[in-house]
């Protein structure tokens, strides 16, 4: 049985009698412990597919399936990541992770065992040293972390990780990204990643889900990414196989692009 099952999902808005058809037949099956990239061009609905994952959006046909259950709302079995940090500006660093596992863990851990566990997600990103601190005191790579700890501090079925590098400097980003593969490879956690970045998408991935241009966008194509783990990013960027992947998923995004200003 599937971990995690997308199931013809189509998503349509409408504001008035205007309707905008988004997603079109999106069917798609995760593993556990597999990391799924979702890449396309801006408009494809990307993020409206994380949402209906999320539970945050419904989907108009089909739905989601997440270990047997349906998903139909929100919940802790499935945290996301925002590119927008969004932690709570008046909590400590340690407030901010501490207060999703009071929601997820209070009547299952103890107060000694909610503290230990907070500092333990902290530690994952390296971010005890900076408990105390409130979120305007540190800077945008370090807030990443903070969220990236809350999410893992619920223990989801699937983090969900919506462009969380992409307001980042370059060399921020590189050291963010090294630092979820390297999450990656210690929990064996399931990862579904939002990305604009080709690179990115074939550093992290197993698989990379290209998504055609909106309106009814679907996925135009899957490709495996077969780079062994671990990886190291100076040493798989002259892999061949790194080579390949990332000119597969170039050609797919031109190719789409040149559709789109050849149809207008």
């Amino acid at each position: 049985m599937a971990y995690l099952q997308i199931d013809h999902v189509d998503k349509t808005f409408r504001r008035g009698a205007v309707e905008t058809s988004v997603l079109k037949d999106i069917t798609l099956i995760i593993e556990k412990g597999e990391y799924v990239s979702i890449i396309g061009h801006s408009g494809c609905g990307k993020s409206t597919l994380l949402n209906i994952v999320a539970g945050l959006t419904p989907a108009t046909v089909g739905g989601v399936i997440l270990q047997n259950r349906e998903v139909n709302s929100p919940g802790p079995d499935r945290a996301v990541v925002f590119q927008n940090h969004s932690l709570l500006p008046w909590l400590t660093v340690y407030d901010n992770v501490r207060i999703g596992v009071d929601k997820v863990f209070g009547r299952t851990k103890t107060r000694t065992e909610r503290n230990a566990w907070t500092m333990h997600n902290l530690e994952l990103v390296q971010m005890t040293h900076a408990r105390d601190k409130r979120p305007g005191e540190i800077s945008g790579g370090m807030k990443q972390r903070v969220g990236i700890a809350r999410a893992l501090a619920m223990e989801p079925k699937v983090l969900l990780l919506d462009e969380p590098f992409g307001a980042l400097d370059a060399l921020t980003r590189a050291h963010l990204q090294d630092s979820v593969m390297a999450l990656h490879q210690k929990l064996n956690n399931t990862v579904m990643m939002i990305t604009h970045d080709v690179d990115e998408a074939v550093l992290l991935s197993d698989r990379i889900v290209m998504m055609t241009n909106g309106p009814s966008a679907q996925i135009g194509e899957i490709l495996d990414v077969t780079l062994p783990r671990p990886r190291k990013r100076l040493e798989v960027a002259t892999s061949p196989a790194y080579l390949k992947a990332r000119q597969r998923v170039l050609e797919f995004l031109y190719e789409r692009h040149a559709y789109i200003e050849s149809a207008a």
